[in-house]
């Protein structure tokens, strides 16, 4: 039975002899409550991830190794913004990660496919502007105060996906729930 589920049951027949019986219990100091387990977390080699980077190609290798270069987090690679990245200090910002905390994490100089990528990007984002896309998910507030924020080059997802959504708050294309989306 795991920890919790006997923590639980414990606390249960505590709660049921003081608040319902209104009996003492007795003394339970010799009685130790179940402990979760230590677990180690799973680490790949080098030699491990450079096998698993060999299989990977074009925008899943760049993730993948900004993943495991930058400590990043799936969620906070997924949502990174062009201007997040700055080149001169090699750093992305990531913003709004776990537990709503903006934090800095290193940018490996090896990584300068990202740049590479980034051009490729930009032209597709020209192109979709000039089809009337190209816009990406801001914050109601921000999208309000400035209305062209979600056509702006620097608001642009890095990695975008190769589908384009439509914003249910105004029927456009673009970018819907913090996820990035794109034109296929």
């Amino acid at each position: 039975m795991a920890a919790s589920t006997q923590n639980q049951a414990l606390n249960a027949l505590v709660f049921f002899y003081q608040h319902i019986l209104r009996q003492p219990l007795g003394d339970l100091d010799g009685f130790g409550r179940a402990k979760q387990p230590q677990r180690l977390p799973v680490v790949l080699t080098r030699t491990e991830v450079g096998k698993l980077l060999a299989h990977l190609h074009g925008t899943h290798e760049l993730m993948a190794s900004m993943l495991y270069g930058t400590g990043m987090r799936l969620m906070d690679c997924i949502r990174v913004r062009v201007k997040d990245i700055n080149f001169a200090y090699n750093q992305i910002v990531v913003r709004d990660g776990k537990g709503q905390k903006d934090r800095v994490v290193p940018l490996p100089q090896r990584l300068v496919e990202l740049q590479q990528h980034l051009g490729t990007i930009k032209r597709s984002h020209q192109a979709e502007l000039a089809q009337g896309y190209g816009t990406v998910y801001i914050l109601h507030a921000l999208a309000r105060k400035y209305p062209q924020v979600p056509t702006e080059w620097g608001w642009q997802y890095v990695f975008p996906s190769p589908r384009l959504s439509v914003d249910p708050r105004n029927g456009q294309g673009g970018a819907l729930f913090n996820t990035p989306l794109r034109k296929g």
